[in-house]
């Protein structure tokens, strides 16, 4: 069987000299190598299939076959590195607790520890008659979210 980490080590060095980061690499049954990478802005087809090709030239199927799948971070695929929920602070996102509770709200922040989310609720203020949108700011550890993904609406 393939190794992951040769596979990660061959990815990082490709991607070096480029916009591109690494955002997970998955050895399934039958040596099926999946490699998901993503950029700041958009990681394009072009990049897939460069990234594709140098994997290709730098892994012999003569030694073990292999299946080659490289693509970009789909649009509402869940966020899986840090850079990810950086690339998206300011923006709505979907995020799902452990506790099963879902929330939506603006992306404040991320770093290496979790998040902050500006959440908008609707409250009664004392003595008002009807109810008031207020913004919230809650943080969350990333061992108490299964996943964040962008949110995306169409109006």
């Amino acid at each position: 069987m393939i190794e992951r980490e040769k596979i990660v080590r061959l990815v990082e060095d490709n991607l070096t000299a480029s916009d591109n980061y690494l955002v997970d690499v998955i050895i399934k049954p039958g040596n099926l190598i999946v490699v998901e990478i993503d950029n700041d802005q958009a990681a394009g087809i072009d990049d897939c299939v460069a990234l594709s090709q140098y994997l290709e030239s730098h892994l012999n199927r003569d030694e073990e076959d292999f299946e080659l799948e490289v693509s970009s971070a789909g649009l509402t695929s869940p966020f899986k590195t840090l850079r990810q929920y950086l690339k998206n602070v300011g923006n709505e996102v979907e995020a799902l607790l452990k506790s099963g509770v879902k929330l939506t709200g603006i992306l404040k922040s991320a770093n290496e520890k979790g998040i902050a989310l500006a959440i908008e609720k609707k409250v009664k203020l004392e003595g008002a008659k009807r109810k008031t949108t207020v913004e919230e700011e809650q943080c969350y550890a990333y061992d108490e979210i299964k996943y964040t993904k962008y949110l995306i609406r169409f109006k």
